[in-house]
């Protein structure tokens, strides 16, 4: 049965903060189980024990969680691209890895966390600012890599800097946006070694 909470004066700042990351982590489990676009707000305020009012206390809408949690995940993803890429100086090799990671990360995102793909697929679709954000990081990290190939002498110099790092985005966008991904999951991992491999030869001085 859902009870009302009401913060308290005293309460206000840091308990605040946990009490989104509280919304947000049940949000989460809920959304997981059921899916984001089957759940409503009122379903989520019962499953918590929170009123609906008390909710939008804290979040303006369901997207707003959702945003939250899409936003986690993407995150999680950056990071274990990040680290991946960290511990080596080759510009060839650092493409392969984030090439390998990020379709690693949206297999098992679809095939593990079916109801969390969900968030990711209507995040991609409507255009959520999370979605801006990691693409933004991962064209960046493509242009990091293209600069650092051209430097080493791995990597052709004649075509210009940003053509070349958004050509290869664009050639990696069917396996890194989900609402791509899922029609290109049969043999996600092997195609994707084979893009990375032309793709490196078309970068070759």
């Amino acid at each position: 049965m859902a009870k009302t909470h009401t913060p308290t004066p005293q309460s206000r700042g840091p308990s605040e903060h946990d009490i989104r990351d509280q919304i947000v982590e049940a949000a989460t489990e809920y959304f997981g189980h059921y899916g984001y676009n089957k759940t409503t707000v009122s379903d989520l305020a019962k499953a918590i024990g929170f009123s609906k009012a008390y909710i939008y206390k804290f979040f303006e809408s369901k997207q707003a969680i959702g945003e939250v949690i899409c936003a986690n995940r993407l995150s999680e993803i950056t990071a274990t691209v990040d680290a991946v890429t960290a511990d080596t100086t080759s510009a060839s090799e650092k493409l392969r890895r984030m090439f390998r990671a990020l379709v690693d990360a949206g297999s098992h995102l679809f095939f593990h966390e079916r109801k969390l793909y969900d968030i990711a697929a209507a995040s991609a679709s409507e255009a959520w600012p999370s979605v801006g954000h990691y693409e933004a990081h991962l064209k960046a990290l493509v242009l990091d890599i293209v600069r650092d190939g051209r430097e080493a002498g791995e990597f052709e110099r004649k075509t210009p800097l940003d053509e070349t790092a958004n050509a290869i985005y664009l050639a990696m966008k069917p396996y890194i946006n989900p609402l791509m991904l899922q029609y290109n999951l049969d043999n996600a991992a092997q195609h994707s070694s084979q893009l990375s491999n032309l793709i490196l030869r078309s970068l070759a001085p």
